[in-house]
């Protein structure tokens, strides 16, 4: 079974557990980290939490959302082996995955609503990588990572 961890920072509480029943209900196991109260917090802590998560194995990949989705993807990328992108729109959350490999996908809960949000997720969790042409882009991103 797919393992999916998701997060988000304090403002991001309710598009999160709708995103997390919703890829629940499709058949993920879903592990959420993210903060259950509205007091202030750090996207930055989230995003590296769930990204460690995903790069150590202990989730398959994982889903992000702060207010424009772009702070907590900055966050996630830091962490080694980890290739984030924001979406706003299926197409791009589709591409990710199947040219880019991204292992984690973000979005901006300020940027689109419910309804898309939970699109871009089914479009990001059913698409799969292609591998050929792609394959060797990614493992350049990966060489780039490394310092090589």
């Amino acid at each position: 079974m797919t393992r999916i961890v998701i997060s988000s920072d304090h403002a991001d509480i309710e598009l999160r557990k709708t995103i997390a029943a919703h890829v629940a209900s499709k058949g993920f196991e879903v592990e959420d980290i993210g903060p259950m109260t509205s007091e202030s917090t750090h996207y930055p802590k989230h995003g590296a939490e769930a990204a460690s998560k995903v790069a150590s194995g202990e989730a398959d990949l994982g889903i992000l959302v702060c207010g424009t989705g772009q702070g907590i993807m900055m966050a996630a990328n830091k962490v080694k082996g980890i290739r984030c992108g924001v979406c706003s729109d299926t197409f791009s959350a589709r591409m990710i995955r199947q040219h880019n490999n991204a292992n984690m996908l973000s979005m901006g809960a300020r940027v689109i609503g419910e309804g898309l949000a939970l699109d871009i997720v089914d479009a990001f969790l059913e698409a799969e990588f292609e591998g050929g042409r792609h394959g060797t882009r990614v493992d350049m991103i990966t060489e780039i990572e490394a310092g090589a």
